[in-house]
């Protein structure tokens, strides 16, 4: 007889999570591993200590370095991750960067090169995956990573703000397009997280308070606060969820 949490298991499964190899990508791929999926760990830099944990809890992973700033190494990435497993079913887009300098003063570099990671890499790498899980015939689950700047306009970062603005426009446009062939297309928008990325944040004392004073669960979100939602809508659990995007962000955007 089956159980509700059986549909939450991912045993068989193949997951992408690009920027595994740290923080909230390293997070969201051990918590699909912990519901039984193997891992194709995409970073930057080798995901080594990411594949370790990953190993750990018996479960595959291999590990593709690939910088997401490079059209052509994103075109790489589901070629290559498909000669180590027979069907790649979940697609994590985590990998981000950011940018920060005040509006008048920001470049175009600043400008390209986050938009060229957060949002050109996410379409890539999206189509890639799209078409080899329509080619065989099969289903699959996309999952963005957006932000609370998805939502707000902020300071100092024009091109961050812009990028997490359009990937909840591209999850709404992908789940029409692509509901109909069997693939589910959602987004995760984490909060404030204890990251590499807001490291600057936690540093200045006063924004730290500021930011802390604004979340009603009084605290920083980890990696952990990720696992429930990336599982959930990465398993049969959300068959019938598409084109949402989930906020976990300690209640910050009901505020």
């Amino acid at each position: 007889m089956s159980h509700i949490l059986d549909s939450f298991k991912l045993d068989g499964k193949t997951a992408v999570v690009t920027g595994a190899s740290r923080g909230l990508g390293q997070g969201m791929a051990v918590a699909l591993a912990e519901a039984g999926a193997d891992i194709v760990a995409v970073s930057s830099t080798p995901s080594m200590e990411t594949r370790s944990m990953i190993e750990a809890l018996g479960r595959r992973c291999v590990v593709v370095e690939a910088d997401l700033g490079d059209r052509n190494a994103v075109r790489r990435i589901i070629p290559e991750a498909r000669g180590g497993f027979a069907s790649l079913d979940i697609l994590v887009n985590c990998a981000g960067i950011i940018r920060r300098a005040d509006f008048l003063e920001f470049t175009e570099k600043d400008w390209d090169d986050v938009m060229g990671v957060n949002l050109d890499a996410v379409f890539l790498l999206s189509q890639c995956f799209s078409r080899d899980v329509v080619e065989r015939g099969s289903t699959g689950k996309i999952i963005h990573i957006a932000s609370m700047l998805s939502y707000q306009g902020g300071v100092r970062v024009p091109s961050y703000t812009s990028s997490k603005s359009a990937v909840i426009g591209l999850t709404r446009l992908m789940a029409n397009e692509l509901a109909a062939k069997g693939i589910n297309v959602n987004a995760i928008a984490p909060g404030y997280m204890a990251t590499d990325n807001t490291a600057a944040l936690r540093g200045d004392e006063e924004r730290n308070q500021a930011i802390l004073g604004r979340i009603p669960a009084g605290r920083w979100g980890t990696p952990d606060d990720l696992k429930g939602a990336v599982v959930f809508l990465a398993s049969s659990a959300s068959d019938y969820v598409h084109g949402y995007t989930i906020a976990v962000d300690g209640g910050w955007l009901a505020r």
